[in-house]
């Protein structure tokens, strides 16, 4: 009889133990899965930042271009018209 509590009690903290590792084991994998996935959204959202960054940028050079391609034109008309008179 005393053989028989001592198997199941250790058959249950056998059974304890895997459990609780098994237990372990989920909530590790999950851990890392929301830390991966936090990862890839930033790492996304960096990406959209420069793009938009980038984008500005550009736009700033190409006005910028433009008025100095205005300032010109209208020099040199000036100058034309100057020059002429």
């Amino acid at each position: 009889m005393v053989v028989v509590v001592v198997v199941v009690v250790a058959v249950i903290v056998v059974v304890g133990k895997a459990v609780l590792l098994i237990i372990v084991v989920v909530v590790v994998v999950v851990v890392v899965v929301v830390v991966v996935v936090v990862v890839v959204v930033v790492v996304i959202v960096v990406i959209v930042v420069v793009v938009v960054v980038v984008v500005i940028v550009v736009e700033a050079v190409v006005v910028v271009a433009a008025v100095v391609v205005v300032v010109v034109v209208v020099v040199v008309v000036v100058v034309v018209v100057v020059v002429i008179v």
